[in-house]
């Protein structure tokens, strides 16, 4: 089989591909248009997130067998169409549900703990210890929106920290275990104090997160999102923030983010984005919670070992 590469990924997806005797090309700097004309050569595709693979260019690649994705997200990719068309859709989210997990809760108690204000300021000079009081994660109720692979890795993290862990996944049915309780979404609007959100993006998840899904919390919440920026309005969360509902947010992705996440915005800075840069109960990163060293090499290998696996 030729397999063709739109993305870059760590080599030893090449090479387990090279072991099953296929042929590799990669093309991660020509356009979309410019891969669509050489499309029926392929029996693979290899792509993260450089565009959007819709149905009119899978259409064009009239002898693919399958379309891996290395990691977690599938948004880019019309998988409806593509089983359609009998192709076989690969993806790896157990590659990066350790980075995902740990990066989480090393924001989160970034942000009760007050580190980056503390840093701050005992490098400029200021030993305030009394301003600099944290708040302890034990004893919290933690509750999380999707209970998949992130979910899970996150549930058993909070495990050690002596939390309530409640979840509610409306795509599953009893999946509750021993690190997390399956809820309902009444029981966690009533009892959580941290909410970490977990769901895949699709059109119904697009803005999940507003001024009226907020003001459902009978607690004032702190927020985590390690999914994706579109599923949260940063201008109902800056609301949110100045009313006191939540407390708090740690924001690995933005709305603002483009499609193919290698640059912030697509327009200019908004007010919004503004107002948390400078907040100081907001933990902002550059979408890289699901990437460490480790899970560079984890989920290359997860996606390859499935794909090989498969077609042996």
């Amino acid at each position: 089989m030729k397999i063709l590469f739109i993305d870059d990924t760590h080599p030893i997806l090449y090479s387990i591909f090279e072991k099953m005797g296929w042929e590799i090309d990669v093309k991660n700097k020509e356009s979309k248009e410019e891969i669509e004309l050489e499309l029926e050569q392929y029996q693979g595709i290899i792509v993260r997130s450089r565009f959007v693979l819709d149905a009119n260019f899978i259409d064009k690649a009239t002898n693919l067998k399958f379309i891996g994705r290395p990691g977690a997200g599938l948004e880019n990719i019309d998988v409806a169409f593509a089983n359609k068309q009998g192709v076989k859709v690969f993806r790896s989210p157990e590659g990066n549900q350790d980075s995902v997990a740990e990066h989480a809760l090393g924001m989160l108690l970034m942000l009760f703990n007050k580190l980056q204000q503390a840093n701050n300021q005992v490098k400029s000079g200021i030993w305030d210890r009394k301003a600099n009081w944290g708040i302890e994660l034990k004893g919290k109720t933690v509750g999380l929106i999707g209970y998949g692979y992130m979910g899970k890795a996150i549930a058993k993290r909070f495990s050690g920290f002596g939390v309530n862990c409640i979840t509610y996944d409306k795509y599953l049915t009893n999946y509750g275990d021993d690190y997390a309780k399956e809820v309902s979404l009444e029981e966690l609007y009533e009892t959580a104090e941290v909410v970490s959100l977990h769901s895949p993006l699709s059109k119904e998840n697009i803005g999940l997160i507003n001024t009226e899904y907020l003001n459902k919390f009978k607690n004032p919440i702190y927020l985590i999102n390690t999914a994706r920026g579109q599923s949260l309005v940063l201008d109902d969360m800056v609301k949110a923030l100045q009313s006191g509902r939540v407390l708090g947010a740690c924001l690995d992705v933005l709305e603002y983010e483009k499609t193919s996440f290698e640059s912030m915005f697509k327009e200019e800075r908004t007010d919004a984005f503004n107002f948390l840069s400078k907040a100081e109960s907001v933990i902002l990163s550059p979408h890289i919670a699901g990437w460490t060293e480790e899970s560079n090499v984890k989920i290359a290998q997860y996606l390859g070992e499935k794909i090989a696996e498969y077609f042996k």
